[in-house]
């Protein structure tokens, strides 16, 4: 089922590229504990967790929004027919673009794309092969990227990020930048009157939210700030992948503690469908710091 928000002025649809037991906790989380998932296991099995191979659910998912008669596409997932040293995403053939075409867009039809950050499950639809050629996936489109963010990886030979994945830089984002269609903008950068950008450093520099305003309700698309839900029980657990991982916990707690607060609906990139949801502070006395609500429909 495709999972729709419209929040007045702006509609949000989720195009999923996968969706599954994916990350073992100890691979993603250094400082989880067996005991930890085990004190969670009634709420973490089966939607988050799969007990049977030790693997924490997660989703892999673009979000395409409409605004102001354009077309805003957020993160790129893996992509298909990628050499990558994870062989859950080498050589995959997924077919997420058909799945956007499902929805009635186009590559043609995208106006803007936005990556949260250079990660290789962010952008790997960023092109496409043509004839054995890499090429930008949506010809017509502006894709933006954080100065910050491109400063860490513009030197990306021999990055620890990509010797761990391979060179995603390579085949899914330089030629973005070859084809004249790349942007480097603030941290801050403004789309249009109802989505901007909003610093959310940490788990890259350059990693932003997305925030959307809409006359209905308003939403932040929060990137990787969250991986999970487990670390909206756990703030302080920060992913093995974060280049700062104190930083991390900083900018998790600071999004934690004003979502909680002003009753924003997050859409973290990676939580399982519907993906979106509110955070609820936590009772005095709940050994967890905040709670994460998955809102069905809107």
């Amino acid at each position: 089922m495709t999972t729709r928000f419209d929040f007045g002025g702006v509609e949000l649809v989720r195009i999923v590229e996968a969706e599954g037991p994916l990350l073992r906790p100890a691979e993603i989380f250094p400082d989880s504990t067996p005991e930890a998932i085990q004190a969670n296991l009634d709420w973490l099995a089966p939607r988050f967790y799969d007990p049977v191979s030790d693997r924490l659910v997660i989703a892999i998912q673009s979000f395409l929004l409409k605004s102001h008669g354009r077309l805003i596409l957020v993160d790129t997932c893996v992509g298909d027919c990628k050499t990558r040293v994870r062989p859950d995403f080498d050589q995959q053939h997924w077919g997420w673009l058909g799945k956007l075409e499902a929805t009635g867009v186009r590559p043609e039809d995208i106006d803007v794309v936005v990556s949260t950050h250079l990660h290789v499950d962010h952008v790997g639809w960023h092109t496409r092969l043509v004839d054995g050629k890499w090429i930008p996936t949506f010809p017509n489109a502006r894709y933006l990227f954080t100065h910050e963010e491109w400063a860490y990886w513009k030197e990306h030979e021999g990055h620890p990020g990509l010797v761990r994945t391979g060179d995603y830089v390579g085949d899914s984002v330089l030629p973005v930048f070859e084809a004249g269609l790349a942007d480097l903008v603030g941290m801050d950068h403004e789309i249009d009157e109802s989505v901007r950008l909003a610093p959310a450093p940490g788990h890259t520099p350059g990693h932003v939210a997305v925030e959307i305003r809409g006359t209905r309700m308003r939403a932040l698309l929060t990137g990787d700030a969250f991986h999970h839900p487990l670390q909206c029980c756990y703030p302080q657990w920060s992913t093995r992948f974060c280049a700062d991982a104190e930083h991390a916990r900083r900018t998790r707690l600071s999004l934690l503690e004003a979502c909680a607060r002003d009753g924003t609906l997050i859409l973290p990139a990676h939580f399982p469908g519907p993906t979106a949801g509110r955070v609820k502070r936590a009772e005095p006395g709940d050994r967890h710091a905040f709670h994460f609500e998955f809102q069905e429909t809107n």
